[in-house]
């Protein structure tokens, strides 16, 4: 301040006076910015909170039963949050399994083999499939991709896997056509317009340098795509696929139109089965007494806790990428 006060001292007063005012409006930006930084934290610790206020007696009853247990029954308030959990994991990692390589294909489609006047066309047509409102998708789910799959694809896999050791547990039974499967199906077409247009764009990113060098050493296009592209946008690819999972796990109302909401648990794909979010938006309306409420709202904070771990996961894993490329990777 005082080298300021003396370099200040030897110019023009109205200069000085600029200085003045500009080294205020830069502090207050940096307070104003300080300050939204600490709004978003305060906002987490307040949700955290609540969440754990609200959860803690069914804690306290059941304990660590609450996250083992698998019952869930109203009338005889004993809850176990269980199938609720095993169906969330279950249906966005098969998701994920789907929409993951078909995502990254689109974007490799779009970026190296689509015509040039068809890549905008294609490009903001899957786009759009992530501005269809998620009801809608449980609706056309319900009413056309379940009884499809119960008249033709299930019973397809039933019998065609009957004799296939594991398979033929992984899609037994009889065909309902809502369950996990059909949920997971779902979920894959909702999330595959994030995975596609986060990677095209990370893809886009690569100097062209690159890839004319690989070309011009005679690779293929699948050879450049898988030694030079991906390589380079990993770290990104990663992060919209982190992104997708994100929406995957904390989906709710397509889940719940597909799903069946039944809390058991079953090796097979193809029965009924419910999620966390799809449990608190079916059942939270009718909740009375204290111990059903608080039940719900405990499952909320444990898929706040398995959203907030795969998240954490994600950034380490990003940041390992970034460490092994030398910090070149988008």
């Amino acid at each position: 301040m005082a080298d300021v006060a003396i370099t200040s001292s030897r110019l023009p007063p109205s200069l000085t006076a600029a200085l003045i005012r500009f080294g205020r409006s830069d502090k207050r930006f940096r307070l104003l910015t300080l300050a939204a930084a600490w709004l978003v934290l305060l906002i987490f610790a307040g949700i955290i909170g609540a969440l754990w206020q609200g959860a803690w007696p069914a804690f306290r009853t059941f304990g660590f039963g609450f996250f083992a247990g698998s019952v869930w029954n109203p009338v005889t308030e004993k809850f176990g949050a269980f199938p609720a959990t095993y169906g969330t994991v279950i249906t966005s990692a098969i998701a994920m399994l789907i929409a993951v390589p078909v995502g990254i294909g689109i974007a490799i489609f779009l970026t190296e083999l689509c015509p040039r006047p068809l890549r905008r066309p294609v490009g903001i047509a899957i786009e759009l499939l992530a501005g269809i409102p998620s009801i809608i998708y449980g609706i056309w789910g319900l009413f056309v991709l379940a009884p499809f799959f119960q008249s033709t694809i299930e019973p397809w896999l039933i019998d065609r896997l009957a004799n296939v050791p594991v398979l033929s547990d992984i899609f037994a039974g009889p065909p309902y056509g809502i369950g996990i499967f059909t949920a997971s199906l779902i979920l894959s077409i909702m999330i595959l317009p994030f995975i596609s247009a986060v990677t095209r764009d990370v893809f886009e990113t690569v100097p062209p340098m690159l890839k004319e060098a690989a070309y011009g050493l005679g690779c293929t296009t699948w050879e450049v795509m898988w030694s030079i592209v991906l390589p380079f946008a990993r770290s990104g690819v990663v992060g919209g696929s982190m992104l997708a999972l994100g929406r995957a796990l904390g989906e709710t109302m397509a889940v719940t139109f597909v799903i069946g909401n039944s809390h058991h648990i079953s090796p097979s794909l193809l029965a009924p089965g419910t999620t966390i979010s799809a449990a608190i938006a079916n059942e939270f309306a009718e909740a009375t007494g204290d111990l059903y409420p608080s039940a719900l709202i405990a499952s909320g904070l444990v898929l706040f806790f398995i959203t907030f771990v795969v998240l954490a996961a994600a950034q380490l894993m990003l940041r390992g990428l970034e460490a092994r490329s030398g910090g070149r990777s988008q």
